[in-house]
């Protein structure tokens, strides 16, 4: 009798006879054993497939948490130490285009009173960013961390007012310069209307909402003839695409605050110079190119007249800068809704002193000691205005603003700075 093995396993083909039906039955479930197998094993490749793509997935988002250009642990911790206040009664202040000439002066200035700063530049390159670098250089120097961003990016701003509860808002981040916007119209509608709108969001939206302070520009009055330049004059004639979009953003900050209660300080600036100032303005591109030996442009209005400027020195702007923070009183609103009317105010921060272009170019070859080349030609119609003149009664009665710093004296200390930092200073004083 054969055994269960031989039956099983035979080793010889035809050694016993086959039961036919056994057989197509013994080979049915052999066949459903190996498709159940092929089955299980499907669902373990498929199984083992989505745990690697999630770990992948793990991997590659904790990899962007910490090496990110912003967001990670260490990352908040620099955002909070920056912030920290360091005297009774202080503020802890966002200031965008920190880098920039204006908002890297603030900072420092605020930061030396001990109140807390954290600053957002994204160094474009409508100038030297090498010149932008070396202002954030200065301030991380001094504790004051910058974060590199847009104040577009919304996620970037939210998370900003998530890591730190901001008392005020110093906005200085824009795209500056009358001429450039004929060649690149588009940048000055992104940021300065694009973006002052996605930062008002998130301080309507901040619980509790910061006090916001602004810089608007001079600009506005556009083809206003009244001198001097009154905060209640026209601004409807903007002579200039960047003027009409700093015009649009007073109107912006006017609606912010009308419906949901911000606190919105706008400050029209008057033609600011000095040291780390600006290279697309006139009086850093004349020292540029009278120490290079290059002829400087000089333009002039209707009649040959000489154009003139309210020009205003840095240290003097810093001043109506913080004492509109100081004063610009609270917020009335939580979480986007209004509780009440809150302060709007705009002032203008000059020096209600014009002087002509063709005496800041004398002052400049004075402290120089070299004379320039002048080359005269009419003003094109690429948005500038003759001059500009600011009255200044408002900001005196309500910051204390008083500027004390006359053009030849903030010539002389933007000169000495401008030979050390691009190596002129051949051991020559400057009068």
């Amino acid at each position: 009798m054969p055994s269960l093995e031989d039956e099983l396993f035979p080793s010889t083909p035809g050694k016993f006879k086959i039961d036919r039906a056994n057989t197509m039955n013994r080979q049915f479930h052999r066949c459903f054993a190996s498709t159940s197998t092929m089955f299980l094993w499907a669902l373990f490749l498929v199984a083992l497939t989505a745990s690697y793509l999630s770990f992948q997935s793990f991997v590659y988002t904790g990899s962007r948490y910490f090496t990110a250009s912003w967001g990670g642990i260490q990352w908040e911790q620099q955002i909070r130490h920056s912030a920290q206040i360091h005297r009774s009664n202080g503020m802890s202040v966002l200031v965008t285009g920190a880098a920039g000439f204006v908002g890297s002066h603030v900072s420092l200035a605020l930061k030396k009173r001990g109140d807390g700063v954290v600053g957002i530049d994204n160094f474009n390159n409508y100038y030297d960013p090498s010149l932008k670098r070396a202002r954030k250089s200065l301030l991380n120097n001094q504790g004051i961390f910058i974060v590199e961003g847009d104040i577009n990016d919304a996620r970037l701003i939210a998370k900003l007012f998530d890591t730190v509860a901001f008392t005020h808002v110093m906005h200085l981040a824009a795209q500056a310069g009358v001429r450039y916007a004929m060649e690149n119209p588009h940048s000055y509608v992104h940021s300065n209307i694009a973006g002052l709108v996605t930062l008002l969001e998130a301080c309507k939206s901040a619980n509790p909402q910061p006090s916001v302070v602004w810089a608007s520009s001079s600009s506005v009055y556009g083809l206003n003839e009244k001198v001097p330049f009154s905060e209640t004059d026209r601004t409807d004639q903007p002579a200039s695409l960047y003027a009409a979009t700093k015009k649009a953003g007073e109107e912006i900050t006017h609606t912010y605050n009308h419906i949901y209660g911000l606190s919105i300080t706008g400050l029209r600036f008057f033609t600011v110079y000095g040291p780390w100032g600006r290279p697309d303005m006139a009086y850093f591109s004349f020292t540029r190119n009278i120490l290079q030996g290059k002829p400087i442009t000089v333009y002039r209005g209707k009649d040959r007249a000489d154009l003139a400027r309210d020009f205003t020195f840095i240290d003097d702007i810093v001043k109506g800068c913080v004492g509109s923070l100081d004063t610009s009183g609270k917020s009335t609103g939580s979480g986007g809704k209004k509780r009440g009317p809150a302060p709007y105010r705009i002032f203008n921060l000059g020096n209600t002193s014009p002087v002509t272009v063709p005496t800041l170019v004398s002052i400049l070859e004075r402290h120089l000691k070299v004379k320039a080349k002048r080359k005269f030609v009419d003003m094109p119609g690429n948005g500038d205005v003759p001059f500009t003149h600011a009255n200044i009664s408002l900001a005196q009665r309500e910051l204390g603003y008083k500027p004390t710093t006359d053009l030849a004296t903030g010539l002389k200390k933007f000169v000495k700075w401008y030979l050390s930092y691009y190596g002129y200073n051949h051991g020559k004083d400057v009068n």
